[in-house]
Order: C-alpha cells, then sequence, then structure tokens
C-alpha cells in the first residue's frame, strides 16, 4: 500500500551525508539552524535556499564547501493557480521511484540542547515545473548523488555552477485534493489523485 510522509518545517527526515569515510544515513531536523545563531526558531523560515545566492550567504557560504546532504523523496508539491484558487499538484520522476534533493545541514547547539538541522536548494522552475509553480527543490541525478556529499572540501562558487549544471530529468505530476494542505494530515490521501466523477 502506498504511503504518504509530508515534509513540514521542524520534522525529522531522512538525510545522507558523509562522514569522511562512508555515507551516513539518519534524520535531520528541516529547517536550518545556523550553529551561530542563538534562537533556534531560525529554522522555521530557512526550510529551502535559494541555490542562485547561497554562495553569498552567510548562513549557507560555509555549509556549501564541506556541509552538503541528500535529501531522501518520492515527490514533492507545489501549487497551481487556478480560476478556482490554488490547486496542489504532486511531483515525481518518471522512472524513479526514490530521489535526492541537493541540500545543506549544520549542527546546532546552545545551552544543553544540540540539533542537527538541513535545507533543501532550489532554483528556478524548469519547463515542466514552470507551468506550475516559479521554484523547484533540486533534484540530483544518480550520477552526480556521491559528487555532491563526498567531503572534499570545495570553493562555494565551485559548488554552485556544480548545481546549476545539473542535468534534468522528465518529471510527471497529477493533482490531489486539498487535504495536503493541512500539516495535520499525513496518510495515503494526500497522495490520492483527483478522479473526474
Amino acid at each position: 500500500m502506498n504511503q504518504a510522509i509530508i515534509l513540514h518545517s521542524g520534522q525529522r527526515i531522512l538525510a545522507i551525508i558523509h562522514d569522511g569515510k562512508q555515507k551516513r544515513a539518519g534524520l535531520l531536523r528541516w529547517g536550518l539552524i545556523p550553529r551561530w545563531a542563538k534562537d533556534e526558531r531560525i529554522g522555521y523560515k530557512m526550510i529551502n535556499a535559494r541555490s542562485e545566492t547561497a554562495h553569498q550567504k552567510p548562513s549557507f557560504k560555509q555549509l556549501l564547501m564541506q556541509k552538503r546532504c541528500m535529501i531522501i523523496a518520492d515527490s514533492f508539491y507545489e501549487w497551481k493557480k487556478t480560476e478556482n484558487g490554488k490547486q496542489p499538484q504532486r511531483i515525481q520522476i518518471k522512472d524513479r521511484k526514490l530521489f535526492a534533493f541537493a541540500g545543506l545541514w549544520d549542527k546546532w547547539g546552545y545551552g544543553d540542547d544540540e540539533l542537527f538541522t538541513c535545507t533543501i536548494l532550489t532554483k528556478a522552475a524548469n519547463k515542466y515545473v514552470e507551468a506550475i509553480h516559479h521554484r523547484m527543490p533540486i533534484i540530483l541525478p544518480v550520477e552526480k548523488e556521491d559528487a555532491w556529499i563526498k567531503p572534499t572540501k570545495q570553493k562555494p562558487e565551485d559548488t554552485q555552477r556544480f548545481l546549476q549544471s545539473l542535468q534534468e530529468e522528465a518529471l510527471k505530476s497529477y493533482a490531489v485534493q486539498q487535504y495536503v494542505n493541512s500539516a495535520k494530515h499525513n496518510d495515503e490521501q494526500c497522495i490520492q489523485p483527483i478522479t473526474s466523477a
């Protein structure tokens, strides 16, 4: 049976990093809290990072050098403007059930608290997604996943160019019910397509 795991800011999500010796999978909290932050609530504003400018931002510049991660997903949602309001669309890769978003992570500690958090890198929508929304998360091609998370130190500008050079994969999408709009909902109904009567 199909399952639905809908991501909401502050939620723990499956990610993969490289510790210098091997890949490690684990749960990171979605919503980046930079190590220098004094208040963890900043994470709710940093679920996404614009790839075009991340290499210029203090919150992301150092992370682009060495703290890159992959965030595992099987789809993502965007909301398409229609005459009747915004219609949620579930977007998938045509030929893959699972894929990885390009992400950044950091370790935050303040007092006795310690959190490992992440953000998803985004870009201008491609030709397929722009009919739905003007932005989209960056999806890593399979052959580029290791290059993204390898622990070698890279200049932020080089990492930014790497992201902009990624080849795109064919996507597919379908409309889902407004049910998905509520953060309380996290079940199979979130991925059920709207069917005509």
